[in-house]
């Protein structure tokens, strides 16, 4: 059996329905909710660290080089 989930498509190209039933059990589906679904807009990172208060979307590392940018200010 392949690790892979492209290699085993490739044994399935001749069998649609066995292809379809392979695609709908065992690849990635795209993530609604939780830290899957939260993506740096700037550098594409997921993970924790995401600033995503007023629809903003950045990891931390992003967020404070360009926080002067989009009006915040540090106060310490």
């Amino acid at each position: 059996m392949a690790s892979d989930s492209t290699k085993m498509m490739k044994m399935f190209t001749s069998k649609a329905p066995k292809m379809l039933n392979f695609k709908n059990h065992n690849l990635k589906k795209p993530r609604k909710f939780g830290l899957g679904e939260c993506v740096c807009r700037r550098c594409g990172y997921r993970g924790r660290g995401m600033i995503m208060k007023y629809d903003l979307n950045y990891c931390r590392r992003c967020f404070r080089e360009i926080a002067s940018e989009l009006g915040f200010k540090k106060y310490s």
